[in-house]
């Protein structure tokens, strides 16, 4: 706090706003500074308030052992000045006597005996005030079960008694009865109990959140895995990372263990480290530390003790590691719990759950799902199993041979010998072969350059790829193989022109260069072998059909198509079947980006011959891919799919990278858009998505993960947004700042927006307020930094901050002065006028106004500019919410002034107008303010019953209902 309140209404202002902060430490300490402060103040009130809050903050911010201190300074005050304590203050004072029987119950050095003394204090308090005891025996009931003694007759005496207003609230009595049941076997009445809050009718500040993570199981057990599911998504969202809540993760980690999502289990658990060393409270901690045992316990019988695993602070652990010392800690905490209780309630529960088998061996969580496998460091890319891989050669001097034989080829199996290669060669005892046919040790250091540069260019890594290349080519020369030096160089000039990144002119010129630079390489080459040639006139070809996707040129094509006969030319002499399918696809893919799809298909089609007749295999499926994509651009979704599903079938024979499965299942999601099939769309987006993450292609892989969270949001299924994106902000990469600052903000963006239709306000507004302060400096981008900015102040808005709205909109308004986004920002001005007039009614009116007339300034650029809005008309939207923001502020006679002159802009509708059902809900409005508010009831019903005319005549007639309904009032009330 920068400096103490000096008066108390700045005392005042400071725990409001302390009281928007999130609980935990920052908020717990500005708690502490502001009771200080208070203390100074000669009248009590103000000490009341701080000690109010700073009670909650120890509650919430789970440090039990320091509420009940608090309190009793509180009780103090009350019993000294009970006159200062109003009646709202006297109810929070008795309503927090549960907070403290609730904190010390948590505490297993308070004895029992303290603990029924305090239910003493209590009742007896109730009594004197004549309030009603329900809450008094509630807190004995929770005492008993807490015990494990005694519960069905403190059961009965509670539950059988009337409510009072000091009761808990509804949703924790509907969680304790139903915990009851749990208890005492019965999924099924628990679950009936639990219907309320699970549906989401009763809610308070820990529910649903703690009654979702104690229904998962019993939802499972009796066949409600997919409402489980659900449930477990949001629940966890609620709780996640919050000290009061660590029991909650603690069920979330555990139903992770038994429904075999153990990675899932691992990714929260690391997400929630801090709750390690957080959390304050010892039943809190038991119950977190038991779901965490459950979760690394199942992990390490699978075989992956040795997996790191995120636990205390100050040492790196693994799953058996921080097992061992979950389970120490957790058993100690248990014993000290039944000791002080003298029962061993603690101890048996704690080992059911420990001894529970998995209920499901697989159960899809999110939209990510990940095996253990996939955690494990360099987790290896295995070839699928439905072919069978040649067994490699047992010598290395016929491992190399082979090696050097299938990377002449292209074939798919050559990267994994190269691999195994590697890891022989890097061995202190390796011998290389005396064999003049293997060549020396220096020409395989050159293999395994040229192959590991090839690699970082298949990752666009362009910059290593050059200099590999290059070093490649340098040991090629000294070993005597000009041949594949040649090769290498011409590698590395590609390398070159592909990591220029300075607009389309550049990056054109770039690929120029290179091709006369590999022509003249290829001119200057002798003794080539027709393989090495052959690959040499490929890479002829290919920055010339680089070129051709950059510029778009006409001019261009010729010279690819000369290059692309060549090689068909030299291949088919020498009968090199992988450069004749490489040169026939470069060639349909070149018609292709000529317009000529036709042609494009006529070549696919060919090259498709031949390779069922000749091979090579493993082109098939990029053949039918791009075929398929073809099929596509010919407006034939169905075609396209037959060829990508068969496309796909076909890669499974073969490593996903040699044959780009992860394209193939790109272009299906986008085919099956077109097919209106979203499901499955979404399927093969982040399938496509974790193919690129494996094989480390990390850009390509964020932007199919953007694209299937996006898909997901429209789709409405919102809480499999978030989990996708919470998952893939925990990236190590995304974490350390790595990924690319644009790509990571259209992912919070999304985020951002997922979290706004999930209706966390104010989640949703805090990340949008973070991004719009980060996206004010992308000096290079200010219309995306005008855009977010006005999302943000929206958000703002809708929170009743109207003040800090008006920043960020004026951040908006000046981002737009250099980047036009004028129908966003008009959108966004007339959204904050209609909320602050909805919200503030006639006090909020001229700041509404104002807001409006900003959107006039943007309407009459946009004018200017002759620009086009793509929705509404920015001029006949702006007086439509003229009429709105006056009628919220009472002003209707302005309101039917400006709502007139937007059925004029409108203007009346004709057949096929997609400005109908905007003229129509403008006519309904304008009959309310008319008839309704001004209550001018004759033009008001002439009105609506020439337009219900005009609309049915149109054949609208579900816009003409509810003007019917409107005019049917009217005419009620004349």
């Amino acid at each position: 706090m920068p400096t103490a309140p000096q008066t108390t209404d700045e005392l005042l202002q400071a725990l409001q706003e302390n009281d928007r902060r999130p609980y935990g430490r920052t908020r717990t300490v500005t708690a502490e500074e502001l009771v200080e402060a208070a203390e100074q103040f000669a009248e009590p009130g103000p000490l009341i308030h701080a000690l109010l809050e700073l009670q909650e903050a120890y509650t919430y911010g789970s440090e039990p052992r320091k509420s009940p201190v608090v309190f009793a300074r509180l009780l103090t005050l009350f019993d000294e000045q009970p006159d200062v304590f109003d009646g709202r203050l006297r109810h929070t004072l008795f309503w927090r006597f549960k907070w403290v029987a609730n904190a010390l119950l948590a505490l297993p050095e308070i004895p029992l005996a303290s603990l029924r003394q305090w239910q003493k204090e209590m009742r007896d308090r109730y009594e004197k005030a004549g309030l009603g005891l329900q809450p008094c025996y509630g807190q004995a009931y929770q005492l008993a079960a807490h015990i494990g003694e005694d519960t069905a007759l403190a059961f009965d005496l509670w539950a059988g008694r009337p409510r009072t207003q000091l009761s808990d609230c509804e949703a924790c009595e509907i969680c304790e009865r139903a915990l009851y049941h749990l208890a005492a076997g019965d999924d099924e009445r628990a679950l009936r109990v639990w219907e309320p809050v699970l549906a989401g009718k009763d809610s308070c500040q820990e529910e649903p959140a703690r009654s979702i993570s104690h229904a998962l199981l019993p939802l499972l057990r009796t066949g409600g895995a997919e409402r489980a599911v659900e449930l477990h998504l949001a629940g966890y969202r609620a709780c996640r990372r919050n000290p009061s809540m660590a029991g909650e993760v603690g069920r979330h980690l555990e139903f992770c263990a038994l429904t075999g999502n153990e990675a899932r289990g691992l990714e929260l658990l690391a997400e929630n480290r801090g709750l390690f060393d957080e959390v304050e409270s010892p039943r809190e901690m038991l119950d977190f530390l038991t779901g965490a045992e459950v979760l690394l316990r199942r992990v390490e019988q699978l075989g992956h003790g040795e997996l790191p695993a995120a636990g205390y602070a100050g040492r790196a652990w693994t799953v058996a590691g921080l097992r061992a010392e979950v389970g120490v800690r957790a058993d100690d905490l248990a014993a000290r719990f039944d000791a002080r209780n003298g029962t061993a309630a603690h101890t048996g529960r704690r080992t059911a759950r420990l001894e529970r088998a998995p209920l499901l061996d697989a159960l899809e969580l999110t939209l990510r799902p990940r095996s253990l496998d996939d955690l494990a460091t360099a987790a290896p890319v295995t070839a699928p199993a439905a072919r069978t891989t040649a067994a490699a050669p047992e010598s290395v001097g016929e491992l190399i041979l082979r090696a050097r034989e299938l990377d002449d080829r292209g074939h798919p199996d050559a990267p994994a010998l190269w691999a195994r290669l590697r890891t022989l060669t890097a061995a202190r005892d390796y011998a290389h072969p005396d064999d003049p046919a293997v060549g020396s040790l220096l020409l395989l250091r050159a293999d395994l350059l040229d192959e590991e540069a090839s690699r970082a260019g298949d990752k666009d890594d362009f910059a290593v790829a050059e200099a590999l290349y290059e070093e490649a080519a340098g040991l090629y020369e000294d070993a005597g193989a000009p041949g594949r030096a040649a090769l290498a160089h011409a590698c590395a000039l590609l390398a070159a022109a592909g990591g220029v990144d300075d607009g389309a002119e550049a990056k054109a010129a770039a690929l120029t260069a290179a091709h006369a630079s590999v022509v003249a390489l290829h001119e200057g080459a002798s003794g080539l072998a027709p393989v090495h040639e052959a690959r040499l006139l490929r890479l002829r070809a290919t920055p010339l059909g680089l070129r051709l996707q950059t510029t778009g040129s006409e001019e261009d094509v010729a010279p690819v198509f000369a290059e692309v006969d060549l090689l068909l030319a030299f291949a088919t002499r020498h009968d090199i079947v992988g450069q004749i399918s490489g040169g026939l696809l470069l060639k349909a893919g070149t018609h292709a980006l000529s317009g000529d799809l036709p042609t494009a298909v006529a070549v696919v089609d060919d090259l498709l011959g031949r390779l069922k007749a000749d091979g090579p295999a493993w082109h098939l499926p990029r053949a039918l891919g791009l075929r398929g994509r073809l099929q596509l651009g010919l407006r034939d979704p169905e075609a396209a799919y037959a060829n990508l599903a068969e496309g796909l079938r076909l890669a499974a024979d073969w490593p996903a990278a040699a044959v780009d499965t992860s394209r193939l299942h790109g272009d299906l999601a986008e085919v099956c858009m077109h097919l209106g099939r979203a499901d499955e769309a979404l399927r093969h987006l982040t399938r496509s998505a974790e193919l690129d993450l494996r094989h480390g292609s990390r850009t390509d892989a964020f932007c199919a993960y953007s694209n299937a969270a996006q898909l997901s949001l429209d789709m409405g299924r919102i809480e499999d947004c978030i989990a996708l994106l919470d998952s893939l902000m925990a990236e190590p990469d995304v974490s350390a700042g790595e990924l690319d600052d644009r790509l990571l903000a259209q992912l919070r963006l999304t985020r951002g927006r997922a979290l706004h239709a999930g209706e966390d306000l104010k989640a949703a507004t805090a990340e949008f307020v973070a991004l719009a302060a980060e996206s004010a400096g992308w000096d290079d981008d200010p219309g995306s930094h005008a855009m977010i900015a006005a999302e943000a102040a929206v958000l703002l808005a809708e929170s009743g901050e109207f003040g800090r709205a008006r920043e960020a909109v004026t951040q908006a308004l000046a981002a737009h002065a250099l980047a036009p986004r004028y129908e966003q920002l008009s959108n966004c001005l007339r959204e904050l006028a209609r909320q602050q007039a909805q919200q503030q009614g006639e006090e909020g009116l001229a700041d509404a106004l104002a807001f409006l007339t900003d959107a006039g300034r943007v309407a009459d650029e946009a004018r200017a500019a002759e620009f086009e809005a793509r929705g509404r008309s920015l001029d006949s939207a702006l007086a439509y919410e003229h009429g709105r923001v006056n009628a919220y502020a009472g002003a209707y006679e302005d309101a039917l002034a400006a709502l007139e002159k937007a059925l004029a802009l409108l203007g009346e509708p004709g057949p096929d107008d997609d400005r109908t059902g905007e003229w129509a809900e403008c006519v309904r409005f304008t009959g309310a303010v008319e008839g309704l508010y001004l209550e001018r009831v004759a033009p008001a019903l002439t009105r609506l019953d020439k337009a219900v005319s005009l609309l049915t005549a149109l054949g609208h007639p579900e816009e003409a209902e509810p003007l019917t309904a409107l005019a049917a009032r009217l005419r009620d009330e004349e």
